[in-house]
């Protein structure tokens, strides 16, 4: 039995997601204490239990302490089952997260090595969460280039406080990983957009698409954001910048709310992009953070280099630690944070 303080490092509900992914992946069952102790709401809220529960039915775990505001939870796997799943939240909870939980046990080929689909209802852009959209364009052409066969569609788009987003995910097996080597990024090629609204006026995309095009003019002669329409049931906006360079692409992106303006909407997604312009990270931190757990079980050692070596990496690393499956060795070395980071799996 791993044994996880639910506190650790920034005690957030990563830790869960990740003691999860991990005891399903390495088969070795896991108690978590002190779930999100330092909190406004301490304990498993309803996106944390729905990531229990698919950990839960993809492994056939017997699991308990999976109640709302449970501050303790045991979690026994019993391998590896492919299937159709889905997994309806209740709230506007990420759905993105609850797909990251189950990702790689599904996308890695085991015994039972079938397709499985997975459907998650809920927030597909709500705060504090990967967006849909950073998913689908920034998170899985990396695990792509990996090695990873797998689909992300989103039907719905979900927005704060309602949700009702849907996202359908599709694995087919592989065999392995590969390492990742991406010490440097290269030259900046293109910066590539997103304004999108759902249920709302098109001219508020259309203002934070100017105000994004006027901000970072100059920054590049291939300066493109599109216009879209997401349907949803529920309102909201987005805009979401992706930087490609030659070895990386990186992404931010801010989201609408009541009372937000559509021009400090844009102004928040393009300061992100610039602080990240002004250093020299191959990745942004918060895909650092999400690299962690397949590079723990890819066919070698990993290297890249961060914009920020943030709480979030550090606690990530501790746990995968904690399960045996991968050394990380995390390196600040220039301003403002950055850093290396380095996996060297153990299996």
């Amino acid at each position: 039995m791993i044994e996880i303080d639910g506190s650790l490092g920034e005690g957030g509900g990563q830790v869960i997601r990740s003691s999860l992914t991990l005891a399903v992946m390495t088969g070795q069952p896991v108690h978590i204490t002190h779930i999100r102790a330092r909190r406004a709401k301490p304990g498993l809220q309803p996106q944390h239990l729905m990531a229990v529960r698919a950990a839960a039915q993809i492994s056939s775990a017997e699991v308990e302490g999976a109640t709302i505001g449970s501050a303790e939870l045991t979690f026994r796997p019993n391998g590896v089952y492919p299937g159709n799943y889905r997994f309806d939240i209740g709230t506007a909870g990420a759905t993105a997260l609850v797909v990251q939980t189950v990702f790689l046990p599904l996308a890695l080929r085991n015994p039972i090595s079938e397709s499985s689909e997975v459907m998650v209802i809920g927030g597909t852009h709500v705060p504090h969460s990967p967006a849909f959209h950073y998913l689908a364009l920034n998170w899985l052409p990396v695990l792509r280039d990996l090695g990873c066969d797998v689909d992300l569609d989103m039907l719905l788009a979900g927005f704060y406080p309602q949700g009702q987003g849907q996202v359908r995910a599709t694995f087919r097996p592989v065999a392995r990983l590969a390492p990742l080597d991406l010490p440097e990024r290269g030259a900046l090629r293109a910066i590539r957009g997103i304004s999108a609204v759902a249920n709302l006026d098109m001219s508020i995309a259309v203002r934070q698409q100017q105000t994004a095009l006027q901000r970072l003019k100059g920054r590049t002669s291939r300066l493109d954001i599109e216009l879209l329409d997401m349907p949803a049931r529920t309102k909201g906006t987005m805009l979401l910048l992706l930087a490609e360079f030659r070895h990386s692409t990186v992404c931010y992106f801010s989201l609408g709310a009541l009372g937000k303006r559509a021009e400090q909407v844009a102004d928040e997604a393009c300061l992100w992009l610039e602080k990240f312009l002004a250093g020299t990270g191959a990745v942004d931190e918060y895909l650092a953070d999400q690299l962690l757990l397949p590079l723990a079980f890819a066919d070698g050692d990993s290297r890249f280099r961060t914009t920020l070596v943030t709480d979030h990496v550090r606690t990530n690393a501790a746990v995968i630690e904690a399960f045996g499956a991968a050394d990380i060795d995390l390196e600040k070395d220039g301003r403002h944070g950055e850093g290396s980071v380095r996996v060297r799996p153990r299996t």
